[in-house]
């Protein structure tokens, strides 16, 4: 059996804890993403527990091991459109650079995809950086459809 095929299955992915934030943010470093520029753990703590005040916003991670190798936020969001059908967004998606085209990354978003079913939502969005085409690439073998455009603006 290939390295690819047998990661996913030892791959557990499961909500965050407080005890995972030093982890989540070794991920978020790394070059390419926030290249060493990420909260300090007291801070990401504040954030953290913010968390806990939405319904259903949650930090999940993958572990391989017993080490945390990927990392992404799922928010699901009730809307008064689309008949009050629930949509989830994804945020912050990355996995460890030495564990990248093991299957992992397609662990978490089948995770997120299944956690987005269970609540009924209509669609699993997400936005990704038009220079990370590795990621979109990635996002195109899940099946995710190129919809619309992502806008941003700083307040």
């Amino acid at each position: 059996m290939s390295q690819v095929a047998a990661i996913p299955n030892a791959v557990t992915v499961r909500e965050a804890g407080e005890s995972d934030l030093a982890a989540v943010l070794a991920l978020y470093a790394q070059p390419g993403l926030d290249d060493g520029q990420v909260l300090g753990i007291e801070e990401a703590r504040r954030v953290f527990a913010r968390f806990s005040l939405y319904p259903d916003y949650h930090l999940y991670v993958a572990v391989l091991d017993g080490t945390v190798v990927g990392t992404f936020a799922l928010l699901i969001m009730d809307n008064l459109a689309h008949l009050g059908t629930p949509s989830g967004v994804v945020e912050d998606v990355v996995v460890a650079a030495e564990c990248r085209s093991q299957g992992i990354g397609r662990r978490m978003m089948e995770f997120a995809r299944a956690r987005c079913a269970e609540r009924g939502c209509y669609k699993l969005a997400l936005s990704s950086n038009l220079k990370r085409e590795r990621a979109h690439q990635f996002y195109d073998d899940l099946g995710f459809d190129r919809h619309g455009y992502s806008f941003h603006i700083s307040p």
